[in-house]
């Protein structure tokens, strides 16, 4: 470990494989449970503040170590690494789970280790035996071929992370990448993040959106498949929902009309987002579906509740299947707290005075969004209308005059995607819309032209954000 490496850690703070400790008091208890998922680091003489306390690193406090490890129930596998006056003990997950000392069975949850009782313990034991997608190094991903640095530099930023190593040393702390004989291999959770394009490792990860005319699968109107990285999927499955959900207009005296989605957005957000992160990756024969109905909105995931939730549980209790993607969504502020969408989206659903969604447990998970048969304020406009206004709106200097509606809903989603992404690279509009580099950049240098959007960076990797001006005038189209 480097200097520049702590201070990343320290940084990023504890997270579901990562805890700091100023002692070794009740060490057995973490060690547990990073065996019993996913492994991880325990940094002891580092305090709850981030702040380097410091231990005194002797033989008799490493044997110590090795002792608690060695008397845990089977043996946990640790190995020592001693920078300064701070001793990281990495904890390797257990081939043989479930571990339990003194104290009890522990495992890892967020950033917390939580005491499983006997139903609990139960249920891990059924679960266990079958090995995380997250967890497996992907042989077809080469690093330098499809590791997009773009995607992490993105991801530090919205964590907050300001630290920053070569991007091997950067995956390997956030748990996405271990280096073996000089090479960085990269787990699947990484290269759900982070490929430069998804689709040229796996197929089955898709995020299909589909709108259809009435009420069955049967007239389709429209349909996008997303595949370029999961934080971009459910970017654009939000913008292809805005698009295509009608929006009211609030008049409430004050010089902008207030916008009003038929459904709360937030509310969409979280169950797209959850269907992401908990999908069973396993599962290759279905995708994660997001489908607009005259009636309705149905979000899908394969892979229905995990074991150890059961459906009376559901809402109250979090399992979660792919625990790394959770950790990860939620250090970049994309969830709150793990375990409390569902309750937020029923909040959200309530405040906005519609019927709570409605779930449903197969072997696929579903959340159905009853669409109201009227929106507040009656004035609705539809996404035709909405992309014209967008784009009339925010290019107000005559340059919108020659456009032609296409191009606008083009415009549209570009800026909506720097908006929520922060930024935006030529080539993703190349395969989003499959035109050549010369239409992209002709589209870009609209939005150029117009003041909203700026480039920014070096010439090879750099990408283009919107300007104050472009802030300005987007500010309300994320509400």
């Amino acid at each position: 470990m480097t200097e520049a490496e702590l201070r990343l850690i320290l940084q990023e703070g504890e997270g579901y494989r990562l805890e700091f400790k100023e002692n070794v008091g009740n060490l057995e208890r973490e060690m547990v449970a990073f065996a019993n998922g996913s492994g991880g680091r325990i940094l002891l003489g580092i305090n709850d503040l981030r702040q380097t306390s410091g231990i005194a690193i002797t033989n008799e406090l490493k044997s110590r170590v090795q002792d608690i490890a060695n008397n845990c129930e089977p043996r946990v596998r640790v190995e020592l690494e001693e920078f300064e006056n701070v001793l990281i003990v990495h904890v390797r997950e257990g081939t043989d789970k479930p571990y339990h000392c003194a104290g009890g069975f522990f495992l890892r949850v967020g950033p917390n280790s939580q005491k499983l009782r006997r139903n609990e313990i139960i249920e891990f034991l059924k679960s266990e035996g079958k090995v995380r997608f997250e967890n497996m190094v992907s042989n077809r991903f080469l690093f330098d071929e499809h590791f997009d640095p773009t995607k992490l530099r993105d991801f530090l930023r919205r964590a907050g992370i300001t630290v920053v190593l070569e991007p091997g040393a950067t995956l390997v702390n956030l748990g996405v990448a271990e280096r073996q004989e000089g090479k960085v291999l990269v787990n699947n959770a990484g290269v759900l993040l982070f490929a430069r394009n998804l689709a040229d490792i796996y197929f089955h990860t898709v995020v299909t959106c589909a709108l259809y005319k009435g009420i069955e699968k049967v007239n389709v109107l429209d349909r996008k498949d997303f595949n370029s990285d999961i934080v971009s999927s459910v970017e654009n499955a939000m913008v292809f929902l805005k698009q295509h959900l009608r929006l009211a207009y609030e008049f409430t005296g004050a010089t902008r009309r207030k916008e009003v989605p038929e459904i709360p957005h937030d509310a969409l957000r979280e169950a797209v987002i959850n269907a992401v992160i908990h999908r069973d990756y396993f599962e290759r024969g279905a995708n994660v579906m997001v489908e607009i109905f005259d009636d309705r909105v149905e979000i899908t995931n394969p892979g229905g509740l995990p074991k150890g939730l059961k459906p009376e549980e559901f809402g109250t209790k979090s399992v979660l299947r792919n625990p790394i993607l959770a950790d990860l969504f939620h250090r970049a502020g994309y969830i709150e707290r793990m375990g409390t969408g569902i309750g937020r989206m029923r909040e959200l659903m309530a405040k906005a005075g519609l019927p709570p969604m409605k779930f449903g447990f197969t072997a696929f998970f579903t959340v159905t969004f009853q669409r109201p048969t009227q929106v507040a304020q009656i004035q609705t406009v539809d996404a035709a209308d909405r992309i014209r206004r967008v784009i009339d709106d925010a290019m107000s200097e005559g340059i919108s005059g020659g456009i032609s509606e296409g191009i606008k809903e083009r415009l549209a989603w570009i800026l909506e995607q720097i908006l929520h992404a922060g930024s935006i690279l030529r080539r993703d509009i190349e395969r989003q819309f499959s035109v050549s580099r010369q239409t992209a950049e002709r589209y870009l240098a609209l939005l150029k032209r117009s003041g909203l959007t700026r480039f920014e960076g070096s010439r090879k990797t750099g990408s283009y954000v919107l300007t104050d001006k472009g802030k300005a005038l987007l500010k309300e189209l994320d509400r």
